[in-house]
């Protein structure tokens, strides 16, 4: 028994067999046995070389059969071009009506050619694209044909363009290629077809103000369209309810708190739904264009002060120098400057190194400007990146020389030329020389530099008065107790109708501010010797004889007098050195007393400046009188009899008195002084 058992368990075990394996013995499931290979593991793999596949030709030989011939160069770039070609044809629907196109344009863009020429060809392209214009709108050859064609098209030809596209309008807003077709319809568009754009855009106007393309056709339409369309483009980024019920949004109040209460709307309501619609443009940098700061205006009016300042500091950078151009975004940037934190003030002026120039130029960014020198308390930063920057372009700004050496990707030299904004390179510098004088700023700019938000200001405004008040206070008791600076204070009584107050942003005093940005940076000695240089061209200038005024009487309060007094004795001198020039009948030039700009500025300084009238006198007028008795310089004269200082009266009355005895110098009735025995 015990040798069956040890035979049973020495009998190999034998494996189950797959029934199926005998019916089928080609199955993959049966096992092969593995091959090894004689190659060793660790042999790296050798990569094949595989030279330049050449394109051969098929030549027939003397027998009949066919041989393969490698091709030139010229041959394979013709086969290429062919291949390319058929590609474009398969792919593309109307690919041969735009290469037609495409030669009709290069004819009728040329500049040479003649009207009636240049008809013919536009009449060939469009019945060409005759009702397959909204299929080829989108190509970038075929919308660069149709701009053409809509150009000089006749109004017919045009009408009918319009017509076609009209019912594509929104798709073709979106379109990178199309937009300039959409565009230059509008720029061509009547007064009735303009409606027609305008009207399907309610509703989208939200959507398509977040895209880079879309919000350049609904900037484009919002400066075409009159004050009611400009109207309802607006209305549906201000509620829900305006923007599915156009009805609501024809209404003549165009503030939005006055939209608020005449519509009865939640003010909460219509905060959230402008925060939803202004996010998503902010985010993508989109603030270009008007439209988006006449909303961003409008929202900060209703704003609570967190959402108010959250706004403030997305803007402030960068993203301001792009604003600063339009009337409503100099007023975003003055109210980011006034209520933001220090930090925010920062990164506003460090956003603006190496656009001041241009900046400054303009009529919008220069209140920008002046609001800067005027609020942020850090004046190292200040005078380290616009007072340095201004100071290289002093000529430019004072003889309202358009500056084009920095480079602005907004603002560009022929906007402003075009804009008429070359008058306003000057205002930086007058602001701190005389602050928000209205003189140099009108009405609507004195209004902006004086805005605030009413969330943000509401907390601080007590305390800004208190504090305000007791500066004020402390002010007046140090000027009682010096004689000198109540002199200055009687002398600034009468330039106290032309200067309006404004709240300050900045915690610093406004003159220790003024003193340190204008004095303390070199900007006042550089303004000084500028003026010494240029005095007549600066006196024969319509603009730049402010600046040489404000400078020669030692600015607001004569806070160049304390430390460059040499400095304006040389400026006076100078330009009484031009007044004493010998006067020249054969010149073309005027002389400056007989000019007009010049002899009332010279006239202004006589009556505000007795030390330059003395100099003046000495100088230029002494024992010549009578030569100058008549015309514009007669202003001049007069003013010597007319001046408040005693001394400068004084001065002059020995010699005028007879000329007015004579008859040869006249004085206005009022100011003629009684004759003395």
């Amino acid at each position: 028994m015990a040798a069956k058992k040890h035979e049973s368990n020495s009998k190999p075990k034998k494996r189950n067999r797959n029934p199926d394996a005998n019916a089928n013995p080609d199955s993959s499931s049966s096992k092969k046995p593995k091959l090894v290979s004689s190659k060793p593991k660790n042999k790296p793999v050798e990569k094949v070389f595989k030279p330049f596949k050449k394109t051969f030709g098929k030549v027939k030989s003397q027998s009949g059969e066919e041989k393969k011939t490698p091709l030139s160069k010229r041959e394979r770039r013709i086969h290429a071009k062919e291949l390319t070609e058929a590609r474009k044809k398969r792919r593309k629907q109307h690919y041969t009506l735009e290469q037609e196109l495409a030669r009709l344009w290069e004819k009728m863009r040329q500049r040479n050619i003649a009207k009636e020429e240049r008809s013919k060809i536009i009449t060939e392209a469009i019945q060409k694209m005759k009702g397959k214009i909204p299929e080829i709108a989108s190509s970038h050859v075929s919308s660069r044909v149709l701009q053409t064609c809509v150009k000089y098209c006749s109004q017919t030809e045009r009408d009918a363009v319009f017509d076609e596209l009209k019912p594509h309008f929104l798709t073709f807003a979106s379109n990178k290629y199309a937009i300039h077709l959409v565009t230059k319809m509008l720029d061509n568009a009547s007064k009735k077809q303009l409606a027609e754009f305008i009207s399907p855009l309610h509703g989208h106007v939200a959507s398509l103000l977040r895209h880079t393309v879309g919000s350049v056709v609904i900037e484009h339409a919002y400066q075409l369209g009159n004050a009611t369309q400009k109207q309802e483009l607006l209305m549906e980024l201000y509620s829900t309810e305006l923007q599915l019920f156009k009805d609501l949004a024809i209404i003549k109040e165009s503030r939005l708190v006055d939209v608020i209460s005449k519509l009865n709307l939640q003010k909460g309501s219509v905060s959230r739904h402008m925060t939803s619609v202004i996010q998503p443009i902010l985010e993508k940098g989109i603030v270009d264009h008007t439209i988006i700061h006449k909303v961003l205006i409008e929202y900060l009016s209703i704003a609570d002060k967190t959402s108010a300042a959250e706004i403030i500091q997305q803007l402030s950078g960068p993203l301001l120098v792009r604003m600063i151009h339009t009337r409503d975004g100099s007023r975003i940037g003055i109210l980011c400057v006034k209520h933001g934190s220090a930090k925010e003030r920062k990164k506003i002026v460090k956003g603006l190194k190496g656009t001041v120039g241009k900046t400054a130029h303009f009529q919008y960014g220069s209140l920008v400007l002046a609001c800067i020198v005027s609020t942020v308390d850090d004046t190292k930063l200040v005078a380290k990146t616009v007072i340095r920057e201004l100071q290289t372009i002093l000529k430019d700004l004072v003889l309202e020389k358009v500056y084009s050496s920095c480079s602005l990707e907004v603002i560009l030299v022929t906007d402003i030329m075009e804009k008429g904004d070359v008058q306003n390179g000057r205002r930086p510098l007058l602001q701190l020389l005389n602050p928000n004088c209205t003189r140099y700023f009108s009405p609507d700019e004195m209004a902006s530099l004086s805005l605030s938000i009413s969330s943000l200001n509401a907390m601080g405004e007590l305390e800004v008065n208190r504090e305000t008040k007791s500066l004020k206070d402390e002010e007046s008791s140090d000027k009682d107790n010096s004689g000198r600076d109540v002199t200055m204070a009687e002398a600034d009584g009468s330039a106290s109708s032309e200067t309006l107050q404004l709240v300050e942003g900045g915690k610093k005093d406004p003159s220790i501010r003024r003193q340190e940005l204008l004095v303390g940076s070199g900007l006042a000695k550089n303004l000084i010797d500028m003026c010494t240089e240029n005095a007549e061209e600066l006196l024969r200038s319509n603009f730049g004889k402010e600046v040489l005024y404000e400078a020669a009487t030692g600015g607001s309060g004569g806070i160049l007098q304390q430390t460059l007094g040499d400095e304006l004795n040389a400026l006076h001198e100078a330009i009484a050195s031009v007044a004493a020039e010998s006067k020249s009948e054969g010149s073309e030039k005027e002389h400056v007393l007989e000019n007009f700009h010049s002899s009332r500025t010279i006239r202004k300084l006589v009556l505000d400046n007795p030390a330059f009238a003395a100099t003046l006198w000495k100088k230029a007028l002494s024992g010549k009188c009578e030569q100058w008795a008549q015309g514009h310089s007669s202003k001049v004269i007069c003013a010597f009899l007319e001046s408040s200082d005693a001394m400068v009266s004084k001065l002059a009355k020995e010699e005028l008195q007879p000329l007015i005895n004579r008859g040869i110098l006249k004085l206005p009735e009022k100011k003629q002084p009684a004759n003395e025995g």
